[in-house]
């Protein structure tokens, strides 16, 4: 996603964070890489970090992989929480499906191909979202 915004042109400040902590101070799983630089992006400088409540202070939308994480990200985030800045990621694709991102982590390598697939395909809805009306 950052590289997509600052391809167009938006100075967004874009991160991840993850609600459960297993893989704090970590890379990318390397598949996660493999397939990221397959597509011309490396993400192996990225480093695992832990969502928090302030997040939703540091930033103008949160966007959740899974229902489960959305759930996890109001229990952390308590009344912090704001409902219209947290979505699940392909809602923008599916609208009101509320599907999750499917988890490849134990699979083969061609799942990590459909979940890149999938989330730069929100990636991309996102930005000709924000695009469009930035120009109205």
């Amino acid at each position: 996603m950052q590289e997509k915004a600052r391809l167009a042109g938006l100075n967004w400040q874009v991160d991840s964070a993850g609600t459960n902590g297993y893989h704090v101070g970590e890379p990318p799983h390397r598949l996660s890489q493999k397939v990221a630089l397959s597509r011309g992006l490396d993400i192996s400088h990225q480093c695992s970090r832990k969502f928090e409540a302030a997040d939703f202070d540091r930033y103008d939308m949160i966007y959740a992989m899974a229902s489960d994480v959305l759930d996890d990200m109001r229990r952390i985030a308590g009344n912090r929480f704001k409902t219209e800045k947290a979505d699940l990621l392909l809602n923008i694709l599916f609208p009101g499906e509320l599907r999750d991102v499917p988890d490849p982590f134990y699979g083969p390598e061609p799942g990590y191909h459909e979940v890149y697939d999938l989330i730069e395909s929100a990636c991309d809805r996102i930005i000709a979202h924000s695009t469009r009306t930035q120009h109205v």
